[in-house]
């Protein structure tokens, strides 16, 4: 007679018992995804059809029924007995069509291609305050912060006495 845990493990696919051997090591879905190289949503959707086969309500106990039926997790890794040694300028390329990648996701790409985010334009000490493509979260200081404070404060007042200069100029000629 046959043990029922290991015909239902038998038959999880190759990536359950992937993501099942990984939950073995206490890996959230993000770094199991990581080491895999898929989305933590793949993750998500392998470990929950696992314990639907397995007949199981956590994760935990879905990984300690495959760790105790099959081993514990180790992936083969093969390594070259020799690795070439990488140039510089072969790295140097590699960053630069990284940037350029990231670049063109973020729309900087100029008419180049080799123009990154950060671009070539010297960047300003003074962060604006609202969100921009180069600066999409507001990380600004406290000294930065009341500096836009005073900024807008001053250009208002300045607008406002510019608003009623005209209006008194308006009434002197209406007037007269």
């Amino acid at each position: 007679m046959s043990d029922p845990a290991a015909e239902r493990i038998r038959r999880l696919s190759e990536g359950q018992l992937d993501c099942l051997r990984l939950v073995a090591q206490h890996l959230s879905s993000k770094e199991i995804a990581a080491q895999l190289g898929i989305s933590s949503h793949t993750v998500d959707q392998r470990v929950r059809g696992a314990l639907q086969v397995l007949g199981v309500e956590r994760r935990s106990q879905a990984a300690r029924l495959v760790a105790q039926e099959t081993g514990p997790y180790q992936r083969l890794i093969h390594q070259a007995p020799y690795i070439a040694a990488v140039s510089d300028d072969d790295q140097q390329e590699g960053a630069i069509s990284h940037q350029i990648r990231h670049a063109d996701r973020a729309g900087g790409a100029g008419e180049t291609g080799s123009e990154t985010e950060q671009g070539s334009q010297p960047r300003s000490p003074l962060v604006l305050p609202f969100a921009t493509r180069s600066n999409p979260r507001n990380e600004m200081s406290v000294g930065r912060r009341l500096t836009w404070i005073i900024i807008i404060a001053v250009g208002s007042t300045f607008s406002a006495g510019m608003y009623l200069a005209g209006l008194e100029s308006l009434s002197r000629m209406l007037g007269h």
